[in-house]
């Protein structure tokens, strides 16, 4: 479930979407089944397998082969931890047909569950962490982004409360650096760390514009002679690539 720039804001930001401060660090996907603990890059890769105290992680914890565990998470080299973002499995109850707000309840209430999973250990070599999650009104963004947080911020993921966990990018998950909620939500920000822009903060932002808008004028594009010619489907199974997509300098995380 990865995220787009948060360009257009919703209406209904406030009320029905919530923020997550993301560190900086590698999107991981978790798998914990049979035995064994396995982390995929977005393309599919499997870059490790260890042990950890994931139901269904390592030998003791797993009884059966329905006793797995997937988690959507954020690799953090720099301190040994999987920052968990989401739940689609626990104990092979899958959760891609609920609610974000209920899979974070419920993610915030199993982690805590499982003794041990927060330290590094032989059996757990890696820490996983759970990162919070909090309103996006006005003075809950300004609370946010005054806080000190134990690692390195990369950026803001902004879920909407209701939609599903669904594979590919979604408008329904917004990505913002955090010195970009001024400009973008209209948020009067504290000054600080976090909010301090760099000399390229301008041009990075009307790349990502311009960049956003060549997506939608190509979208409309494809949508329009798909339509005409009845091939709706087979017209949406790739995305257009574009030749020089925005970034910025600095390690970015793959959001």
């Amino acid at each position: 479930m990865l995220s787009e720039w948060l360009i257009d804001v919703p209406s209904d930001l406030g009320q029905e979407w919530i923020v997550v401060v993301c560190p900086v660090g590698k999107r991981a996907l978790i798998v914990a089944s049979r035995g064994s603990t396995s982390a995929y890059t977005k393309s599919g890769y499997c870059v490790n397998r260890f042990s950890s105290l994931l139901p269904g992680g390592n030998r003791r914890n797993s009884t059966t082969a329905k006793d797995y565990t997937i988690l959507d998470c954020i690799y953090s080299e720099v301190n040994q931890t999987y920052y968990v973002l989401d739940v689609m499995c626990w104990r092979g109850h899958p959760f891609y047909d609920c609610q974000t707000d209920f899979r974070f309840y419920w993610m915030h209430s199993k982690l805590p569950e499982e003794e041990g999973l927060g330290e590094k250990t032989k059996i757990n070599p890696f820490k996983f962490v759970g990162l919070k999650n909090y309103p996006c009104t006005p003075e809950s963004l300004c609370k946010v982004l005054s806080m000190d947080f134990p690692f390195e911020v990369d950026g803001l993921l902004f879920y909407h409360k209701q939609t599903h966990y669904s594979p590919g990018s979604t408008p329904l998950v917004g990505w913002l650096r955090p010195y970009m909620v001024s400009d973008i939500l209209g948020v009067a920000v504290p000054a600080g760390p976090l909010t301090t822009k760099p000399e390229y903060a301008g041009h990075q932002l009307q790349q990502i514009i311009e960049h956003k808008r060549s997506q939608e004028d190509m979208k409309d594009k494809f949508s329009h002679k798909a339509s005409e010619n009845g091939h709706y489907e087979l017209e949406h199974l790739s995305t257009p690539k574009l030749k020089s997509p925005p970034h910025s300098p600095g390690n970015l995380m793959d959001n």
